[in-house]
């Protein structure tokens, strides 16, 4: 066969070589968010809900202010700390002049040691005081701007997402009372979906075979792709009805594709070795019984024997009949078989 005819037939060649082989256990499983890559966006203080800046759906970005809330609570320990820093300004620089005083004899040791104690006492207050609106839920930049902060955003307090992600629940509405004695505490849920677990069932017969690190692959019905992940979590528990235990599995998914609570089947690698020749199986073809590839060669396709071994996805490794960097045809193999059913001509 001509290369236009090989064109025209669709028959698809490519060069046998190495690959991975590996002996895998096909085990149930579910889609499931991270533990480690979901948020409860909880408020700290008494107050009602002023603004709702995100809704349920909506992307968000890790500090980025989602709720605003007004609360009496927060004006009184912004005002607390901003009095504080008031009070302790002026105690530093009175001790400071005293010392200076009474490094000049001018002033008795007492009255320093007065104004140095005084002013200790009142950068405690300014730390207790910074603490508890840290406590709150203020970032160290906003406690350092509260002095230039309108009086009017002296009782709003922002509330920022602890975490990139997506908003999957709201849990108030606008002007809701939230905080403590039985009010609502939870604001929002967000879950970034960039990586996700896989929850796998595992006969109890099975798990001497399985162990952290191992590959997974992860296949679903309906979805033409599949996704690699690893084990990184085998439960030394084994549920006593069903006799299986719980084995987690962590797969990137930047593209969204594995949505949680999916069912999916994923294949735990036991061994992997490398094999000096893989063939996908569509080139594989049965004739009188025995395993055959078609091997390209400058006049068009040679029949070939093979012996095969194990099977990995659509891979086969060839034992022996081929070697690495032939070429053979992996798609209308079929047509090529029909071909040598066909009586020869003679002359």
């Amino acid at each position: 066969m001509s290369e236009e005819q090989i064109k025209l037939a669709q028959i698809e060649l490519r060069n046998v070589g190495p690959a991975m082989i590996a002996k895998r256990l096909a085990v149930p499983g579910t889609i499931s968010p991270s533990a480690d890559l979901i948020a409860h966006v909880s408020v700290k203080l008494s107050g009602t809900v002023a603004e709702l800046r995100k809704n349920i759906g909506d992307d968000v970005v890790k500090d980025e202010v989602i709720a605003v809330l007004e609360s009496r609570e927060v004006a009184d320990a912004k005002s607390e700390y901003m009095a504080a820093r008031l009070t302790n300004d002026l105690a530093q620089d009175l001790a400071n002049r005293d010392k200076t005083l009474w490094d000049g004899k001018a002033i008795p040791e007492q009255q320093f040691l007065r104004s140095r104690n005084a002013a200790a006492q009142s950068g405690m207050k300014v730390n207790i005081a910074r603490q508890k609106l840290m406590a709150l839920g203020l970032a160290d930049n906003e406690i350092a701007t509260l002095p230039e902060t309108p009086e009017a955003r002296l009782r709003r307090q922002d509330v920022r997402a602890p975490i990139s992600g997506r908003v999957v629940e709201r849990k108030v509405e606008l002007g809701a009372a939230v905080g403590r004695d039985n009010l609502e505490t939870e604001l929002f849920v967000i879950v970034d979906l960039s990586r996700v677990w896989v929850d796998l069932s595992v006969a109890a017969s099975d798990l001497p075979l399985i162990r952290e690190g191992q590959p997974v692959k992860i296949s679903a019905r309906g979805l033409s792709e599949s996704t690699t992940g690893k084990v990184i979590f085998v439960s030394p528990l084994v549920d006593k009805d069903t006799r299986t235990a719980r084995v987690v599995a962590v797969i990137e998914n930047a593209d969204r594709t594995w949505r949680p609570g999916s069912f999916v089947t994923a294949a735990i690698a036991l061994n992997e070795r490398t094999v000096p020749v893989v063939a996908p199986a569509t080139a594989i073809q049965k004739v009188e019984g025995r395993s055959v590839v078609f091997v390209r060669t400058k006049d068009g396709f040679q029949k070939r024997d093979v012996v095969l071994g194990e099977k990995e996805d659509q891979g086969l490794e060839i034992v022996s009949g081929l070697t690495p960097g032939e070429t053979i045809a992996t798609t209308n193999t079929f047509a090529l078989k029909a071909e040598l059913s066909k009586p020869k001509d003679k002359d």
